[in-house]
């Protein structure tokens, strides 16, 4: 790693974390397991970014990253070279520093961020990242976003504790139940607890009252699941409720979905 990176790794002690890669312009990411006492199933590494010029002396936003289905924290990092992008982003005054967590939901099969991984991302990983890193431990500082079934889960946890969050992003998502993970053989009343849709209609009126921002984006199909016409819908759903949003079309199939992070990146972040 370059001596700038080193020197912010060392500033911050994030145990069982260890460097990951080097970073373009001297950022910092790690990769470690974030704990959780609770938790019913084995925890896969995370992946937690630093930005460019990082100082315990001030405070950040974060942004937690949810992974596709199956995937991992790596899409971020490798896959689509996000934290690159960020890294140089940052560097060149395009965006604000920030933090960025990419946590693990282990799966290696088909399964949603829901359940296990929706309370384990609640009462884990982000009471962990405030404890341990300079935040800005509000709803106004922090972000959900995901793509594909990463997407769902951001607005299906993000609708479900929207205390916790000030803006919500959905990158080539879905925005409703899969029959799988936990939604196999669930009960009628617990799809319909995880149903995005629903959500957004019980809870629209306390979502203006905290002013929170969304991002929906979509480019070419890539599953039977995720279909660009939803997310239009879902976009047009969050206008009709009178709620700040944000919504993308890529028509262009090849690295569709790295112009969508880098798009939801500059919603969030961009100066």
């Amino acid at each position: 790693m370059s001596v700038t990176a080193l020197i912010a790794a060392a500033l911050i002690s994030l145990p069982g974390f260890h460097p990951y890669k080097e970073q373009p312009a001297n950022g910092t990411l790690l990769q470690g397991v974030i704990p959780y006492t609770q938790a019913t199933q084995p925890l896969n590494p995370s992946i937690v970014y630093l930005p460019p010029g990082f100082s315990t002396d001030r405070r950040y936003p974060v942004i937690y990253l949810l992974h596709g289905m199956p995937g991992s924290p790596a899409e971020y990092a490798h896959d689509l070279g996000l934290m690159d992008w960020a890294d140089r982003e940052i560097a060149a005054g395009r965006l604000q520093p920030f933090i960025a967590v990419a946590p693990s939901a282990a799966q290696r099969g088909a399964g949603e961020w829901a359940g296990v991984w929706e309370t384990y991302l609640v009462k884990g990983v982000i009471p962990w990242v405030d404890a341990n890193l300079p935040t800005i431990a509000t709803s106004d500082g922090r972000t959900l976003a995901g793509l594909s079934a990463g997407g769902f889960g951001a607005y299906n946890i993000g609708l479900r504790h929207p205390q916790l969050f000030g803006r919500i992003a959905s990158w080539g998502g879905y925005f409703h139940p899969l029959d799988d993970g936990p939604f196999r053989h669930a009960t009628r009343a617990y799809v319909h607890a995880n149903d995005p849709w629903l959500l957004l209609r019980a809870e629209a009126p306390d979502l203006r009252a905290d002013r929170i921002r969304f991002f929906v984006s979509t480019g070419p199909p890539h599953s039977r699941w995720e279909k660009p016409s939803e997310t239009m819908a879902f976009g047009r759903a969050l206008r009709r409720e009178r709620l700040p949003t944000t919504v993308m079309r890529f028509r262009q199939l090849r690295r569709h979905w790295q112009h969508e992070s880098e798009a939801g990146l500059r919603w969030a972040f961009g100066l």
